[in-house]
């Protein structure tokens, strides 16, 4: 009977072992390993200055996990402190990972270089006389090491520069100068730095385009990208492409559609870009974490649940 017994008890065993092998394998080629479903604050307007907690709170219950943040008109933080803003995310389940601070001050020449159109100038000169009697918010150029210190005082993964003027060459090497400074910065507090692009970074500029310089002339471990899909997408770039340029770089991505008619940010998978085709290929690009973001969404908390709907569903 003893004999029985072992021989049933191991029979059992292996049984249950071929299983738990076989359902791993089945979770495996049916769900992909992809990390949670983020957002870029930035997407909110004003929620988050007028109502921080209240819309935490949604973003909880629509099920984000992983949070980026973003300057706001009350500083990098909401008005918070870096550990205060980190307490309350994580009450409510979800992680801050990172934050986007500037690089360094635009003036409105540089910042009208970038403007592709009539109705972006105009734009762009309503911001500037909006806040021109703002305080200086703190910038990369200028406060790198305190900004190094905050991120780490929130527990934050990354510091990420949101941007940075690189009209000029000049401008190109002072963009690389301060991400070496921010990047060794970060490193000493235990976090990584990394840069966001928008579509300028892929326009040549006396014989160099600035994507290109800045990753060719920073060190690939100090320095990383936050890849704008949607943003590369429109400067004509092809994010797969990137990553295989750059293997390992981009470890953030913020995950924006583009509309079909105007070509500006709209709800994921209401637009033209292939997220399925991108996503098989993160991991080549090293990809870690990804935000959703929507510029300018009319109604940011239908729209934001709709890209989660749409991600959850597509990735799962």
């Amino acid at each position: 009977m003893k004999r029985r017994a072992f021989i049933q008890s191991g029979t059992f065993a292996a049984t249950s072992l071929l299983l738990a092998r076989s359902s791993m394998a089945e979770i495996l080629k049916g769900k992909k390993a992809v990390a949670p479903i983020g957002l870029q604050l930035y997407t909110l307007g004003d929620l988050m200055v007028k109502d921080p907690k209240g819309t935490l709170e949604k973003l909880a219950a629509i099920g984000f996990k992983e949070l980026e943040s973003a300057g706001s008109q009350k500083g990098n933080f909401y008005g918070y402190q870096p550990k205060e803003l980190a307490a309350m995310i994580k009450d409510l389940g979800m992680t801050w990972r990172s934050a986007h601070v500037g690089g360094a001050p635009f003036t409105i020449e540089q910042v009208m270089k970038m403007a592709k159109s009539a109705e972006d100038s105009a734009r762009i000169k309503q911001m500037f006389e909006k806040f021109k009697d703002r305080p200086k918010p703190q910038n990369l150029k200028d406060n790198y090491q305190q900004l190094a210190d905050d991120a780490a005082e929130g527990g934050l993964s990354y510091l990420v520069c949101s941007s940075i003027p690189v009209s000029t060459l000049d401008e190109i090497k002072t963009a690389v100068e301060v991400f070496s400074k921010s990047g060794e910065a970060c490193k000493k507090v235990g976090v990584q730095f990394a840069y966001h692009n928008h579509t300028t970074e892929f326009d040549v500029v006396e014989g160099h385009r600035p994507f290109d310089y800045i990753l060719a002339h920073t060190d690939k471990n100090l320095v990383k990208m936050e890849l704008d899909l949607a943003w590369a997408t429109k400067a004509k770039q092809d994010p797969v492409a990137l990553f295989k340029m750059h293997p390992g770089r981009f470890p953030l991505w913020h995950v924006k559609d583009l509309d079909k008619t105007t070509h500006n940010p709209t709800e994921v998978g209401a637009g033209t870009i292939d997220f399925k085709r991108i996503f098989d290929n993160s991991k080549e690009s090293g990809m870690k974490y990804f935000f959703v973001e929507q510029d300018g969404a009319p109604q940011p908390i239908q729209n934001v649940t709709d890209s989660y709907n749409y991600l959850e569903k597509m990735l799962h």
